[in-house]
């Protein structure tokens, strides 16, 4: 083998190498993230140790200490990731109010009806359990969740009503205050139903939801 082949061969195996690493680091860097979102769900915040996670991830102690540093930091990137996780689903949802000049009604059922799956999503619901239980020690959590998940989401579905209401198949003024009334009719009714997210309810009963807010919403904003 010439020189020249052997450098360009030992030059591939060092980017192989430190993509194999890079991609153990980011593998592991996960697996600490999902289990701290496990523990701190199970024990909250003070209870739950690092030597927890640890064991939860399946990685040694020093290893969590090496990726975030202290506990606070994992539980900041835990709840970062959740809120990027939650706004990925909910955008997924609202992409799907597009005006194909069907039936209005039918349509806003559709995209009502993932929202509300993505609200009564076990995780969203721990991570909200989560954020007011931890509120005293962090109150900035949920302005930060807030900011990432909430406003944004609101901000997707203003776009699509304030396109329907160019499009003449909605009266909507005001598109922000009509997309925070339509997800305040599909949260306010789900947060009694499962009272908070501490009880199950039926598929049935999460469509009946969406199908009342809908009700609702159209009756206000419909176009005459």
């Amino acid at each position: 083998m010439s020189p020249i082949r052997a450098r360009l061969v030992s030059m591939s195996a060092a980017g192989a190498a430190d993509l194999t690493g890079s991609r153990g680091r980011i593998d592991k860097r996960q697996a600490i993230l999902d289990a701290a979102f496990a523990v701190f769900a199970r024990e909250g915040y003070v209870q739950a140790g690092v030597d927890a996670i640890a064991a939860e991830a399946g990685v040694a102690k020093a290893t969590v200490y090496n990726h975030f540093g202290d506990k606070e930091t994992v539980l900041r990137q835990t709840v970062a990731l959740l809120a990027e996780q939650a706004l990925a689903q909910n955008l997924a949802a609202v992409e799907r109010l597009t005006d194909t000049g069907g039936d209005l009604r039918e349509l806003l059922e559709d995209v009502g009806l993932s929202l509300a799956h993505c609200y009564c999503d076990e995780r969203s619901w721990t991570l909200r359990r989560l954020l007011l239980a931890e509120f005293g020690r962090f109150p900035d959590l949920i302005g930060v969740v807030y900011g990432q998940v909430n406003d944004r989401v609101i901000e997707a579905l203003a776009d699509r009503l304030a396109r329907l209401a160019l499009a003449g198949r909605l009266r909507v003024t005001d598109p922000v205050a009509a997309a925070e009334q339509f997800a305040a009719l599909l949260g306010a009714p789900l947060d009694k139903r499962t009272q908070l997210g501490t009880r199950d309810i039926a598929d049935e009963e999460v469509r009946a939801v969406a199908l009342g807010a809908v009700d609702t919403f159209l009756k206000a904003f419909a176009a005459p």
